[in-house]
């Protein structure tokens, strides 16, 4: 399913405090559930997202460096936490903060990955804009992706070592 030619049209949508998108995917990131919040915030039935890529949610604005740390993490058997926008089937975006974690089958193997994801903070969505402009950019001014994608990263991990702290702290810090 492309959706590459699917136009933003800068329209936010909101779900409620109370409620919670919940996904499952494989270990190649294709969706395997995806609860009725996901389904109506992303405008896709569930017949059209089950078997795709998790990606086809994802907004253009989104660093890709932001998901090779998400799924480094998540291969390495921990959890993570990260502020994401999302676009919806026609165009439009919502924000989420994340929780993604693995899910392990009695032998300890990784199985399939488990997300949720809560309203986050408005005043964290305007600090998590800010970063990920900057780590796009980075992305883009490069004329080979990964090697734009891996000086972004970098750029994320010297913020961060800065700091004296990991990803996850960082994010609840926002």
């Amino acid at each position: 399913m492309a959706r590459n030619d699917v136009k933003l049209t800068g329209v936010e949508r909101t779900f409620g405090a109370d409620e919670i998108i919940v996904s499952k995917t494989d270990l190649k990131g294709r969706l395997i559930y995806a609860n009725e919040v996901f389904l109506r915030l992303a405008s896709y039935s569930e017949a059209e997202v089950i078997g795709q890529p998790h990606s086809l949610i994802r907004h253009p604005e989104m660093p890709r460096c932001i998901f090779k740390l998400l799924w480094d993490t998540i291969q390495s058997r921990r959890e993570c936490f990260a502020y994401v926008v999302n676009r919806s089937k026609n165009g439009d975006h919502y924000w989420v903060l994340a929780h993604i974690t693995p899910t392990f089958n009695a032998a300890g193997e990784i199985v399939s990955y488990h997300s949720n994801r809560r309203v986050p903070k408005r005043e964290a969505i305007a600090k998590a804009e800010a970063l990920y402009a900057e780590l796009a950019a980075i992305e883009n001014k490069a004329d080979d992706r990964k090697k734009g994608m891996e000086t972004a990263y970098q750029v994320l991990n010297d913020k961060l070592l800065a700091l004296g702290v990991p990803y996850d702290e960082f994010v609840f810090a926002l």
